[in-house]
């Protein structure tokens, strides 16, 4: 009986080369990620496909395209390699440099725009083969994305999550007003009335022209004319150079926008805004992994010392 049992059971080495096969879209890609031969990596993807009943990739033109099965397995199986990598890697002792890790972090500009370059560097010294992957905030449910194991880290303005998630506070920002260097609003002092003369660009992944600005000039009896919406601070700031526009930024960014050389100008916004608290959270299953510790533990120094 127990050999007819292990002889049922599925290589779950199998398991492995599929969520990298999903992740990489590649057969050479995978294989060099795996330190495979491509015919090894074709012949492993062969018996993908026959313990499945499923072809998972197929030709279209020059490249591989996964199967509807495939995308629809794409989030269990990486979600099924992740707890079975934490299963099997001991608790104490976990060497981080040769440690093989993908991490999925949905960010806002704010972070990935201020602090990604010096999280790299991070890993780069301390956890050198792991990758990172930075996804845009959705309009799917974040704490849902965290439970799924979609995402392993979420870090945005502070909001309400599950009850179960981790939550962590990173740091505190405040709206500044941007405008190009020579904008005529420099000429004279900054009123509430005077930003209404003009037009101004909106910042909203979802396209909204109204925001907490619009609410606090409504309460003075005025109104601004949002001539522009963009999804990306960034897209936001190089539409300033050439326009009469001006942008309401998180201080951080527009300081980071300043440092970088870009022939902008600072204003503080004539109208209380209310500060932003960024924070990171996590499913509670990340609690006690050593790498995504580290992860959490580098995030929050970063972001400490900006």
């Amino acid at each position: 009986m127990t050999t007819h049992l292990a002889m049922s059971l599925p290589d779950l080495n199998l398991l492995h080369a599929l969520d990298i096969l999903l992740e990489e879209g590649s057969v050479v890609g995978a294989a060099r990620r795996m330190h495979l031969s491509p015919p090894a990596m074709s012949r492993t993807l062969s018996r993908i496909r026959e313990t499945l009943g499923d072809p998972v990739f197929v030709q279209a033109g020059r490249k591989l395209v996964p199967t509807p099965r495939a995308l629809a397995m794409r989030e269990q199986v990486r979600l099924a390699v992740e707890q079975a990598r934490q299963v099997l890697t001991p608790g104490d002792g976990v060497d981080l440099k040769t440690l093989d890790r993908r991490f999925n972090v949905r960010a806002n500009d704010i972070v990935v725009g201020l602090h990604s370059g010096r999280l790299l560097e991070a890993m780069a010294a301390e956890m050198p083969r792991a990758m990172l992957r930075f996804s845009p905030e959705e309009d799917d449910m974040d704490d849902e994305a965290l439970r799924s194991g979609r995402i392993d880290l979420f870090i945005s303005a502070a909001r309400p999550l599950g009850p179960e998630i981790r939550i962590q506070p990173l740091f505190t920002t405040s709206f500044v007003g941007m405008a190009r260097h020579d904008h005529p609003i420099f000429d004279e002092d900054i009123t509430p009335e005077r930003i209404t003369r003009w037009g101004h660009i909106g910042v909203s992944r979802r396209g909204k022209f109204a925001g907490p600005i619009d609410n606090a000039l409504e309460s003075l009896g005025l109104r601004r004319h949002v001539a522009l919406v963009v999804p990306t601070p960034s897209a936001a700031l190089f539409a300033l150079f050439n326009s009469d526009l001006l942008l309401a930024l998180p201080s951080h960014l527009a300081q980071s926008a300043l440092e970088a050389g870009m022939r902008l100008r600072q204003f503080d916004f004539p109208v209380p805004l209310e500060t932003v608290v960024l924070t990171q959270a996590w499913h509670p299953r990340f609690q006690a992994d050593p790498a995504h510790q580290w992860l959490r533990r580098t995030v929050r120094r970063i972001c400490e010392t900006y």
